[in-house]
């Protein structure tokens, strides 16, 4: 796979949950680090990912934003 986005992270999902119309992809980047997608439904079948699948988290954004306690 060749990307433009830098920032690819492989893993392994280790939890996918599906709602109405999008559903939750958790990937394991690395032991303890969990990375967590919104994709659709219809994405999470057509990539066939499963608890367990070799999957890769790539993330390109031109903003970061950051937050604190009050």
């Amino acid at each position: 796979m060749k990307l433009s986005a830098r920032n690819q992270l492989p893993g392994t999902v280790v939890e996918v949950s599906q709602g109405a119309v999008n559903g939750i992809v958790k990937i394991e980047v690395a032991p303890g680090l969990v990375i967590s997608s919104s994709i659709t439904n219809a994405a999470i079948e057509d990539l066939g990912l499963t608890v367990g699948s070799k999957a890769v988290a790539v993330i390109k954004a031109s903003n970061v934003i950051v937050g604190v306690e009050d």
